[in-house]
């Protein structure tokens, strides 16, 4: 069993001052609307720890305006000018990123320190984005045509942008989006995730706090399929970006589409981990334990079938599982604590569901399995073996904290069952063989590929799949593009 701290007080750990939630128009903050309100869980407790005013059409309609008169204002700002003001940002949510995590903590659950290391990790990516974004040239283009004094390829900012981010990393991704767009020269209206309000707008406020003109960047949350559908109807939004689910980030891409628009979705994974019969089985096993049951697995990049050559299958399964079994699972606040809860009660229920079916379809689970007896909404670190591939969390991403385990003979085997899934967004491998490096480098259908290690994300690196997995990219040169148009010149004395 996994070690839970947190029992001598089995409410809730002790949580700081959390801060109202509110929306964030055109410079002001909001905190009622006449469209009423939703709680904010603690999800180490079940507790509501707050209220969130609902962005009702009023509110939805001032955003819009607000952003397409802030990009009027932004896109004529120098982007020497616009990086003074981002970096400003940045300054404050450094400075303010032990507050700003524990407010993460308190709404999202996961430990206090990856909740900061989040936090300043954001503060590089809008860096990284701000300083990409003076470096926007424009390419000339030879004339062909006697009379035509000069031909330019320009980056031109694409206008305003809709962002709609998730829960699992409430102010990392808002900050790529946020980051991009403002280094381009675009305007933003920020959608989060309604269960993590107050960390975004703890993002948007030191921008605000940053002298970033009112308009610029908006803040607005409350019914998820009203939002979109209004914002990406809306003439004055050019661009719409999305991280989530691939059921949902199909239908916002269709809404996109049907209005011409310019889409990125980063859409989740199901990323394998191939370990050669090379590899130093125990310690891929420690590197994977912690990079699995990061965030109770709530990642999208998350490793979640682990290919292992058999050979060294007997090796990784012990370490594995002994790791899995010695984390410390609790409230996120709590020193030491490795692994808090998951984001809310429905998703216990999905864990469940997805060993309950491996069960059935007479897999073995060699640790976890069921949801820890305390108050809050807790999953033990689970593994699951002998998992035939008719079952569920074989072909479904399980977003938690479930680990399946297989044993492979040939490399090539591996690299087929790796690529089975119609997901591509990262995909691992260990080996300290060279050629097999390539292989599984060349091999392998994702957008993001780790040879004997798990980070691939990084301030100055694409972010993005292919396949099911999304279009586009986020972060990185790619990120910033991302939120330009091209636009040809040629100009005739």
């Amino acid at each position: 069993m996994p070690k839970i701290t947190g029992m001598d007080d089995p409410s809730r750990a002790a949580l700081p001052a959390y801060p109202a939630p509110a929306l964030y128009i055109d410079g002001r903050r909001i905190e009622a609307t006449d469209d009423g309100d939703t709680p904010v869980f603690d999800p180490s407790s079940g507790a509501v720890i707050a209220r969130l005013p609902v962005a009702g059409p009023a509110e939805l309609e001032a955003a819009a305006a607000a952003a397409a008169r802030g990009f009027e204002a932004w896109r004529r700002v120098l982007p020497l000018e616009r990086q003074r003001v981002i970096e400003r940002a940045t300054a404050l949510l450094r400075e303010r990123a032990p507050a700003i995590a524990a407010v993460l903590t308190c709404e999202q659950g996961k430990p206090l320190a990856e909740a900061e290391r989040e936090v300043r990790l954001s503060a590089d990516i809008i860096d990284f984005l701000a300083e990409e974004g003076k470096r926007l040239a424009s390419r000339g283009v030879p004339p062909r045509t006697p009379g035509v004094a000069s031909q330019t390829v320009q980056r031109v900012p694409v206008g305003p942008a809709a962002a709609f981010t998730p829960w699992n990393f409430p102010v990392n991704l808002p900050a790529r989006k946020i980051g991009g767009a403002l280094a381009a020269g675009c305007s933003v209206v920020l959608k989060p995730d309604e269960r993590t309000p107050a960390s975004a707008l703890a993002l948007v406020q030191c921008f605000a706090d940053a002298g970033l003109p009112a308009g610029v960047l908006n803040l607005v949350a409350g019914r998820p399929a009203q939002i979109s559908q209004a914002l990406i109807a809306d003439a004055r939004i050019a661009k719409v970006s999305f991280t989530g689910s691939v059921e949902v980030g199909r239908q916002l891409g269709a809404l996109a589409a049907a209005q011409g628009k310019r889409y990125t979705s980063e859409l989740g994974g199901h990323a394998p981990v191939v370990v050669c019969a090379d590899a130093d089985a125990v310690a891929v096993a420690t590197l994977a334990v912690a990079a699995k049951y990061r965030n109770a697995g709530q990642v999208c990049a998350s490793p979640i079938r682990f290919l292992v050559h058999r050979s060294r299958y007997a090796a990784f399964r012990d370490a594995f599982v002994a790791g899995a079994q010695a984390l410390r699972v609790g409230p996120g606040l709590e020193p030491g604590v490795q692994m808090g809860p998951l984001i809310a009660p429905h998703r216990l229920e999905a864990m469940q569901g997805f060993v309950d079916d491996a069960r059935s379809h007479g897999a073995r689970v060699a640790c976890g399995g069921q949801r820890l007896d305390r108050p809050g909404w807790f999953y033990a670190p689970t593994v699951l073996e002998d998992v035939p591939l008719a079952a569920r969390v074989q072909r479904e991403e399980p977003f938690g904290p479930i680990a399946v385990l297989d044993a492979f003979d040939d490399l090539d085997e591996a690299i087929a069952r790796a690529n089975a899934l119609p997901y591509g967004l990262a995909a691992y491998g260990f080996t300290h063989d060279l050629r097999a490096a390539h292989r599984l480098a060349d091999g392998l259908q994702a957008g993001m590929v780790g040879i004997n290690h798990f980070g691939v994300s990084q301030p100055e690196t694409p972010f993005g799949g292919v396949k099911a997995s999304g279009i586009g990219h986020e972060s990185g040169l790619e990120g910033l593009l991302g939120y330009t148009e091209v636009k040809f010149v040629s100009i005739a004395t």
